[in-house]
């Protein structure tokens, strides 16, 4: 496997040198990071190796990944500032600013979703809690019920940073922002001011994904949570819906279907029915997930579940705006071409 995963790595860099326009870059991306790419098929024959091998194999799995992905990204920036006609119009920074309406720019597309989202759920009556990006295994499974076994602890689906003494436990770019939820609870038992809670938590995560039209190894999350006494499903889907209302017109709809989270039960997909462009049909689009706060969950953070009970909520501002502004690849949203941003 050791063997395979340099033999990946060495072709891939080769080949990478070989590209010579946008075309050749991409079919490359196709080939190695793709999902149907050689990494996809290395990851299909990890998942069949015993577990005392995975540890060793997984790291080096990361870091075969992170290493054609950041040449794939070096070769990428090499082609557009050689002039591809995929680079865009040539901007000079060095050239004297002029202070005009034009000029001084402005917010970008997910910013703009962020407070947008923000300011409707403030209108609800929740607030903006935020917690830090770099999260410990407590705080992004353990407390969130999702056991040692769970398939979403894998190294390979995760960014696991070692600590700078090599001695204590690794730490990890979140991979959810269900963490400030848990950083929430905690505090509220501790200082005595909680519950009740309501709050949001917009913040980026991180998932090593292979970068695709859909998917991306960092997005922006907002996720939401309520505890009080007597709080039932009904709660929960009134929620959702006056958001929905609220965001993208009296018109919306929204659909709850049974599903599974290790921290919600019962658990559900969020769909809303939406007209995604002027004089297109509404259709069902999946937004997100939520549930009922699992009693687990609320005694992992010092709740007695007896006395409270509590919903919570997620869904990816990235496909928010997508959906909302017609973006069909979620590339454009951080490739800062002027000639996209423009538009939007």
């Amino acid at each position: 496997m050791l063997d395979t995963l340099e033999d990946i790595r060495l072709r891939g860099l080769a080949q990478l040198e070989e590209a010579a326009d946008p075309a050749a870059l991409e079919s490359w991306r196709l080939a190695y990071l793709g999902p149907k790419g050689r990494l996809k098929a290395a990851l299909a024959e990890f998942q069949a190796l015993p577990k005392d091998q995975k540890a060793q194999l997984g790291q080096q799995m990361n870091q075969v990944r992170t290493t054609l992905e950041t040449a794939f990204n070096a070769r990428k920036l090499a082609l557009s500032a050689a002039g591809t006609p995929d680079a865009g119009p040539r901007i000079d920074v060095t050239e004297p600013g002029l202070l005009s309406a034009q000029a001084l720019g402005r917010t970008h597309i997910i910013s703009r979703v962020r407070d947008e989202l923000v300011d409707v759920f403030a209108r609800l009556g929740f607030s903006v809690a935020e917690g830090p990006e770099l999260e410990d295994d407590e705080h992004n499974f353990v407390k969130l019920n999702i056991p040692p076994s769970h398939p979403a602890r894998d190294p390979i689906d995760n960014f696991y940073v070692d600590p700078p003494d090599r001695v204590s436990a690794p730490r990890m770019l979140r991979s959810q922002t269900s963490t400030v939820q848990i950083r929430v609870m905690e505090d509220a038992v501790a200082q005595g001011w909680g519950p009740p809670i309501r709050i949001i938590s917009p913040g980026r995560v991180y998932r090593p994904d292979t970068v695709d039209a859909t998917h991306s190894f960092m997005f922006h999350q907002l996720e939401g949570l309520a505890i009080d006494r007597d709080i039932t499903l009904a709660d929960l889907k009134t929620t959702l819906l006056q958001f929905a209302r609220a965001y993208f017109g009296p018109d919306a709809e929204i659909r709850l279907r049974p599903s599974f989270f290790p921290f919600t039960e019962p658990s559900a997909e969020l769909d809303m029915k939406i007209a995604l462009k002027p004089g297109e049909p509404p259709r069902w689009i999946e937004l997100g997930g939520c549930g009922m706060v699992d009693p687990a969950v609320l005694e992992a953070c010092g709740i007695d579940p007896e006395q409270w009970t509590g919903f919570a909520f997620g869904f990816g501002i990235e496909r928010i705006a997508m959906g909302r502004y017609g973006i069909p690849d979620i590339r454009l949203l951080f490739e800062n071409d002027i000639r996209f941003l423009n538009q939007i």
